[in-house]
Formats: structure tokens, C-alpha cells, sequence
């Protein structure tokens, strides 16, 4: 898992993806013929062959938060990137990277925290800023200054015996470590690969919509995670360790049902436990995808997560490596799409 362990653990909120695309880059360029950014920041990378076209995605980017201003006291008040819980960032060791490329530590607070008041009330962004230890005029010595992204600092382990690992930003990191590994597995497969690493997903989908303006392929799968029920009594769905996930329906988008049916097949002939998903909430890369150019038939397979959208994620090992031998089998010789 040192691949994933890099990646989880590399900065790249919405808009500032750099770090993980340059990872991205290294791991996946022996293995595909072409390698490039589009204007967007969007990371392309094609294995040419004379079968089907599919496109894979997975999103780099990663919810967090960004510099707002700096009150008189040096309080660094914060805006949300993406649909991040207030709660969640109370108490997290973050680094503010500067306009003058310092990593000034600190620690997000709120007024009564700071004070060891009893909460009344869960906190809003608005009440959250990080205290850096610093006056206002220090402060803007140091470089901060609103738009500064506000980096989380949090390790990559695994947990008990049961195969399972946590870390920040698996959501979408996941998605990303998989495309890598079945570029190395599909060096040989008679498709036409192309294998896209999106940005600002968690923002709107924009990096997607622009993406599929590259490359025109036959039929595309978007690979990405999801929240578990595991908390649920009885719960049924999306657990982890459970088996991979297949996204039937969320709230935005159907998928194309002739590429599940693909999917369920080779999950049954392999004994491995397909999930499917049916969601009134969420959506993801897969709208901005099916829709484009003259649509384009579409499909998500991921992994449910703990904790979604916190610093602290949860998955299963097994869960991704069975999505990783479905995916395989697919690929490895991919059928013309058949709506």
C-alpha cells in the first residue's frame, strides 16, 4: 500500500492538485504511451490499441479548506473547499502554505474551545479559524493571505487485523491508486485505454466536463467511493469489506445498464461480492461524463468508505483489490457497448 500511503497523504484540495498529479505521473508513465495535462490540470494518460475505446476516471482532488482572513488577534479564518463538515476539522493539525511558500503549522480552534468552554452548540465555518501562534502583522510577514490553501496533516496506517487502512483524502486517492495499478496489469489489453485524473470534482465536477473534450471514447467507467452504511442497525448496501460497489443510481445520474450487467457477470463467474447501489444523494464525475459531446455511456465502480468527507477515511484492502480483478477482466479484452 506505499503507493496509496503517497498518495493519501499528499496535498491537493480542489484547485491545487499539483503534488498528487506529479506523483500520478511518475508511477503511471512506463506503462502507457501518451502522458498529458489539458489547460484545466486534468492528468491524461492514453495506451493506444486497436480495440474499444474506454475512458477510466478518478478524481485527484480532495475537500479541505482555504484562508478567508486574518483578524487583528492573527485568528486565521477559513472558507470550506468542497462539502467538508465544520466538525470535522476541530482540533486538526493543518499547515497554512504561504504566498511565500512557507508551511506555517497550526491548529484549527474556535473561540470557546480555545477558552475550554463547554460547547452549546456544533460550530460553524464561519466560528473555526487556525491559530498559528501569530499576531495579524507577523502573520502577513510570514505570506498568509486569503487564498492560501489550508493543508490537513494526517498519516496513512492500517488498521487491526481486518485489512482495513485509513487516511485523509481517500476519497478520491483510492480511485487514483487502482487506475495506476491496472494500467500496470493492462499494458497487454487490445483496448484503447485512456486513463483520466480529474480536478476540482469536489467543487462542481468541472475537471470531467472538460476532459471528455480530448478524447472520444466508446463507453466510459468512473472509478470512486462512496459512504458506507456500516453505522446503520442491520446494515445492508454499502459496507465495507463487503465487496466493491456498483452504482446503479445516485441522485443525479441512471447508469448505463448494458455496462453493470458486464460487470455482474464477472463478478458472479469470479465469487467476488458486487454491491450495487441505489442513492437518493451524491453524484459524481460520471454526470459531467455521460452527458458530453454527444453522451457518452457510463458507469461508477469504487469502494464504500468510513468517515467520507473527514480527515479520516476508512476502507478495506479486499474491497479494492476485488474491484481491481473485475475491472481487470473487463478490460483485458473490453465488448462493444450494447445499449
Amino acid at each position: 500500500m506505499e503507493l496509496l500511503k503517497q498518495l493519501s497523504e499528499a496535498h491537493g484540495q480542489s484547485g491545487n492538485e499539483k503534488a498528487v498529479r506529479e506523483i500520478i505521473k511518475k508511477h503511471i508513465k512506463p506503462y502507457v504511451d501518451e502522458l498529458y495535462t489539458d489547460k484545466f490540470g486534468n492528468l491524461i494518460a492514453r495506451k493506444k490499441g486497436k480495440g474499444t475505446s474506454v475512458m477510466l476516471a478518478a478524481h485527484m482532488d480532495e475537500i479541505g479548506a482555504m484562508v478567508k482572513y486574518v483578524d487583528p488577534d492573527g485568528k486565521v479564518f477559513v472558507s470550506p473547499i468542497g462539502g467538508v463538515e465544520p466538525v470535522v476539522l476541530l482540533g486538526e493539525r493543518v499547515q497554512v502554505a504561504t504566498s511565500t511558500n512557507e508551511q506555517l503549522e497550526g491548529i484549527i480552534t474556535t473561540r470557546d474551545i480555545q477558552d475550554g468552554l463547554e460547547l452549546t452548540k456544533i460550530p460553524l465555518i464561519d466560528d473555526l479559524y487556525v491559530d498559528i501562534g501569530m499576531d495579524k502583522k507577523t502573520a502577513e510577514k510570514a505570506g498568509v493571505r486569503p487564498g492560501d490553501y489550508i493543508n490537513i496533516i494526517r498519516d496513512f496506517v492500517e488498521l487491526g487485523d481486518n485489512h482495513l487502512i485509513s487516511g485523509k483524502a481517500l476519497d478520491d486517492r483510492v480511485g487514483c491508486y487502482m487506475l495506476i495499478e491496472l494500467a500496470k496489469k493492462l499494458k497487454t489489453s487490445k483496448a484503447e485505454i485512456y486513463y483520466v485524473f480529474t480536478v476540482q470534482e469536489e467543487i462542481g465536477l468541472h475537471g470531467a466536463k472538460t476532459s471528455i473534450y480530448s478524447i472520444d471514447p466508446d463507453y466510459a467507467i468512473i472509478i470512486d467511493v462512496t459512504e458506507s452504511d456500516d453505522a446503520k442497525p442491520k446494515a445492508v448496501g454499502k459496507c465495507i469489506a463487503h465487496g466493491p460497489i456498483l452504482v446503479m443510481k445516485d441522485a443525479e445520474m441512471i447508469t448505463t445498464k448494458c455496462i453493470n450487467d458486464w460487470l455482474l457477470a464477472i463478478a458472479k463467474k469470479k465469487d467476488i461480492t458486487l454491491q450495487q447501489d441505489v442513492s437518493d444523494f451524491g453524484t459524481t464525475d460520471a454526470l459531467n461524463v455521460s452527458v458530453s459531446k454527444g453522451g457518452i455511456p457510463c458507469t461508477v465502480v469504487g469502494v464504500a468508505v468510513r468517515n467520507i468527507h473527514s480527515t479520516t477515511s476508512i476502507a478495506c484492502k479486499h474491497d479494492i483489490t476485488d474491484a481491481l480483478t473485475i475491472l481487470e477482466i473487463l478490460l483485458k479484452n473490453p465488448p462493444k457497448i450494447c445499449l
